[in-house]
């Protein structure tokens, strides 16, 4: 079993969807994926909040067993975020966003983390997921989150950022923009040529694509960070491609959250076995699929809470099977039509 290092945002969220309204719960990327990491393996977070963070917030996550060493406190208030939802679920609407001590959050890596396994990258500035790496001592795993506002305002520091990581999460809207390219095969070669070994591409109700060049050995070591700039990857060869559906769910409640639960089942996961071959990573886009199934069910953390790990392998279970299908016979002659 290998530790995740996870640094990103700790928060409180006002949400509403056509299915109900919640004001100040606990949210933040980091907490989502932290949450749902801590099923597989045991977690490190790094993040910052206010001096009105509420108690029982902090005794939820360590009752996670996740390791709380590295939240801060600082003076101020907690970031705060308001959001809502119509009838598609896949696009939220931000109302109001208040960064507050967020604003300064320069992450300080606890000297016990610093030679964390794995290390996943929250959705923050990609100076600061720099800063981080200069922290941290020869990972086997690096992942990163980003999103729209870091792509178009802050691409260049985001591209030098991607010569560090081994694993790229990111949405089909945001895979686009990134490579400025339509069309999402086209748009992961041209990613995957600055850097990452794997792109993972979330897409809401519609599943997931994960795409890597088809190297015949399994998912390189990462290179210590030394902040020299890396041989990009070739965009010729060819393209492993492998898709997963969505768990089908009669009732979504909020789907704040879902992709950092995704990302916290997928990397959770991979640590709790602690390998990386390719079939242990299609493995771990599932319970990815899994843990994001569940998050949308009830608003904020509470579906997480009362979950167990029996429902989550059930799920799994559900999802293989669901997927499974065997190959045709071989037949010296294709099917004649009828005339």
């Amino acid at each position: 079993m290998a530790s995740i290092l996870a640094v990103g945002s700790v928060a409180y969220d006002s949400i509403k969807t056509p299915f109900g309204e919640v004001e100040e719960v606990l949210g933040g990327s980091a907490t989502y994926f932290s949450v749902t990491a801590s099923f597989f393996t045991q977690v490190h977070l790094v993040a910052c909040v206010g001096t009105d963070f509420r108690r029982q917030d902090v005794q939820l996550l360590q009752s996670r067993d996740i390791d709380v060493q590295g939240l801060e406190y600082m003076d101020g208030q907690t970031f705060r975020w308001k959001g809502e939802y119509g009838y598609d679920l896949n696009e939220a609407h931000t109302l109001e966003t208040q960064l507050n001590v967020f604003s300064d959050f320069r992450p300080k890596i606890p000297e016990k983390y610093r030679n964390s396994d794995y290390v996943f990258l929250g959705n923050i500035d990609p100076t600061l997921q720099r800063e981080v790496l200069s922290q941290v001592e020869k990972p086997q795993l690096v992942a990163c989150d980003t999103m729209n506002y870091w792509i178009s305002g802050h691409c260049k520091s985001l591209l030098e950022t991607l010569k560090y990581v081994d694993i790229l999460l990111v949405n089909d809207s945001e895979a686009r923009q990134l490579a400025q390219e339509a069309n999402l095969v086209k748009a992961a070669r041209r990613i995957l040529a600055w850097g990452p070994k794997i792109v993972v591409v979330k897409r809401g109700e519609y599943g997931v694509l994960m795409f890597q060049m088809n190297f015949k050995s399994s998912l390189p070591q990462l290179s210590p960070f030394q902040g020299s700039v890396s041989k990009p990857v070739s965009s010729r060869g060819s393209l492993s491609v492998f898709g997963a559906p969505a768990y089908p769910l009669e009732d979504v409640f909020d789907p704040t959250g879902a992709g950092d639960s995704f990302a916290g089942g997928f990397m959770g996961y991979l640590g709790g076995v602690n390998r990386c071959d390719e079939q242990t990573i299609r493995q771990a886009i599932i319970f990815g699929s899994v843990m994001a199934s569940f998050n949308v069910e009830k608003f904020s953390l509470d579906r997480l809470k009362e979950l167990t790990f029996t429902e989550i392998q059930l799920r799994y279970k559900e999802l293989k099977q669901m997927t499974q299908f065997e190959d045709i016979e071989e037949v010296s002659d294709p099917p004649q039509r009828p005339k």
